[in-house]
């Protein structure tokens, strides 16, 4: 009975650390339900109605007859609207090419200032991070209405390319695809920065001076070294950047120009002017898919390399 008394205490041990590890894991899972797949399917449920001019502005899908039958109504007509309405395709594509863009330029600048981050001395790398996440402290709606000032004809880049003597006359620089870049990059750069530097602190120098000895360039070994390593910090940073950009509201409401609409202010327009919940829901259903879609596919490809 003595001998079997350690092994219990054993056995015993690894049931309440199993216990511990599930009840860790679950919490992101409960987090995950709560948070988004019940509103994914609110909104996938509003999207299969039909609009009507009432409170809620959607039929019922579910419906119970009199005869105790259970009548189900589902709407697909959105989603052949959506893909077949130019209005909603010129839209998409609008989204799709200035988030990328952005994203593009967030990528230049975020991997060059990254990158000279981790070649500057460590007890200053702390005072530049910190300038990085800087603009955080301030609203997000105090830093696009500064861009307007910014911006404006009379703004500062104006007066300053005035006096500097490069133009002769106030230029549009804003409510057009250029400020909404510029606004987009602005706000997301530091999502892009942040990734890259994380995976960069972490390469070791070893790996470089090996290339070095073997007859490689800095340059060259920039490339056939350093950045397929950070290759995991690139694609966090582009897919923190490109997703929020492809769905932004505020920017491009602030300022890009009033005809040119963007799936975030389209998904505006048909909740809270044409009071159309269903198409409204299919927009961001289809949106949403487009999200995650890509990133499954690149943390199964990211998960078959590890393994």
């Amino acid at each position: 009975m003595d001998q079997n008394t350690p092994l219990k205490r054993h056995y015993s041990r690894r049931r309440s650390a199993l216990g511990d590890r599930q009840l860790v894991t679950a919490v992101p899972y409960l987090w995950l339900i709560l948070f988004f797949l019940i509103p994914f399917l609110l909104v996938f449920k509003i999207s299969l109605s039909e609009s009507v001019l009432a409170v809620p502005p959607y039929l019922p899908i579910f419906e119970w007859a009199k005869e105790g039958f259970l009548n189900i109504h589902l709407n697909i007509g959105n989603y052949l609207r959506l893909f077949l309405d130019p209005f909603y395709a010129s839209g998409l594509m609008t989204s799709l090419v200035i988030a990328f863009v952005a994203t593009l330029v967030c990528l230049v600048l975020g991997y060059t200032i990254a990158y000279s981050i981790t070649r500057v001395p460590e007890q200053w790398r702390f005072i530049f991070l910190l300038l990085v996440i800087l603009p955080f402290w301030t609203s997000f709606l105090v830093r696009v209405y500064a861009w307007m000032g910014i911006l404006s004809k009379d703004g500062l880049l104006n007066q300053l390319l005035l006096s500097l003597g490069l133009i002769q006359e106030p230029k549009q620089f804003l409510y057009n695809n250029f400020s909404v870049i510029v606004g987009i990059v602005y706000c997301y750069l530091p999502f892009m920065i942040l990734p890259i530097y994380s995976v960069l602190e972490k390469i070791d120098e070893v790996y470089l001076e090996a290339a070095y000895d073997l007859g490689c360039s800095p340059w060259r070994a920039f490339w056939r070294v350093t950045f397929p390593l950070s290759l995991p910090g690139v694609l966090s940073g582009v897919a923190l950047v490109f997703i929020p950009a492809l769905g932004e509201f505020v920017i491009p409401e602030l300022l890009g120009a009033p005809d040119n609409l963007m799936i975030g202010r389209i998904i505006w327009i048909e909740f809270f002017n044409n009071r159309d919940w269903p198409i409204a829901s299919t927009v961001a259903v289809v949106m949403l898919l487009m999200f995650i879609v890509p990133i499954m596919v690149l943390q199964r490809r990211q998960l078959r390399k590890q393994g």
